[in-house]
């Protein structure tokens, strides 16, 4: 999973036509360190979306503009809209990740 550092890459990330899957993180976040421990076999199986995660204590404002509330949350962009969103709540285990992503 590749690191959104600055909001210009994101905003060309996300205008693309690819399908680009966002993991809003934090470095204090213990959820967010459990899902790292299951998400690479996800990817893996998930790969028609490019991958990237977002601190969203570095960019705030790009978490506020998509109503990012908790983390980790997992947002699916292309053409510069956001097509879906994972909310945080619903993302703590393998099986609510991999349903998420098989309704897209």
């Amino acid at each position: 999973m590749k690191t959104i550092t600055t909001a210009e890459q994101f905003n060309e990330l996300i205008a693309g036509d690819q399908k680009v899957l966002v993991k809003f993180y934090a470095g204090w976040c213990p959820d967010c360190t459990r899902m790292n421990m299951f998400i690479d076999p996800i990817i893996e199986e998930y790969n028609q979306y490019d991958w990237y995660e977002l601190n969203r204590d570095e960019l705030p404002e790009i978490a506020d503009k998509y109503d990012v509330m908790g983390i980790p949350s997992l947002l699916i962009f292309q053409n510069g809209e956001k097509l879906a969103h994972l909310h945080s709540a619903n993302a703590k285990t393998p099986q609510q990740v991999t349903e998420f992503l098989a309704a897209q």
